[in-house]
């Protein structure tokens, strides 16, 4: 947690005085799971999740200070990346959680992460080698529950099956059965996809 945690601290630092309230940032990713399990890896970038509470002004501060190619990038080899509310595969209500220990350091700033499962639910999406690291991981932390992971996946099968996003339902159901194989050592679970898939 430690890199991360100090990335975010030194944005809070570099925040321009002023505010009246703080900025919520709502941190999904690798970031998450480092901010709130023990948990570290090697990564390139912090996902922020484009949420109404970032208005275009608050993102082009946050991109400015810690965005690609910035100084801070440069000094931490690590930059902000903000993602587009409807990229990630989630349910329509994500579950938030505040990262106290840190937020109590923090003036400008308040770091909220995505939950653990929900984090495992959204890299079955891209479930590149390090997506599957991550959920491997946590699910050596007891972390992940294979009823709550089954719950949140159907729930964000429901949330993507009403647009174009839905055809890519039958990849994602793929991926989880692989996890529920080969780091879980559970049965797949029989997922309802749209009949139009």
């Amino acid at each position: 947690m430690q890199l991360v945690r100090e990335f975010f601290v030194e944005i809070d630092k570099l925040w321009p005085s002023g505010a009246t309230q703080k900025v919520r940032l709502s941190i999904i990713g690798c970031g998450a799971l480092m901010l709130q399990a023990e948990y570290e890896r090697g990564t390139k970038d912090s996902d922020v999740f484009e949420t109404t509470d970032l208005s275009r002004e608050t993102k082009e501060r946050l991109l400015c200070i810690a965005g690609p190619d910035t100084d801070l990038h440069k000094r931490w080899k690590l930059y902000i990346d903000i993602v587009g509310n409807g990229v990630p595969f989630l349910p329509h209500a994500p579950v938030w959680h505040p990262v106290e220990a840190v937020n109590q350091s923090l003036v400008h700033l308040e770091l909220f992460v995505l939950d653990v499962v929900d984090v495992a639910v959204s890299k079955l999406k891209r479930f590149h080698a390090n997506d599957q690291a991550d959920i491997d991981a946590m699910i050596d932390r007891d972390l992940v529950p294979h009823d709550r992971l089954i719950e949140r996946f159907r729930a964000a099968v429901e949330e993507f099956s009403g647009d174009a996003r839905a055809t890519d339902l039958p990849k994602y159901v793929q991926n989880l059965h692989r996890v529920e194989r080969d780091m879980l050592a559970v049965s797949e679970t029989e997922i309802d996809l749209p009949s139009w898939i």
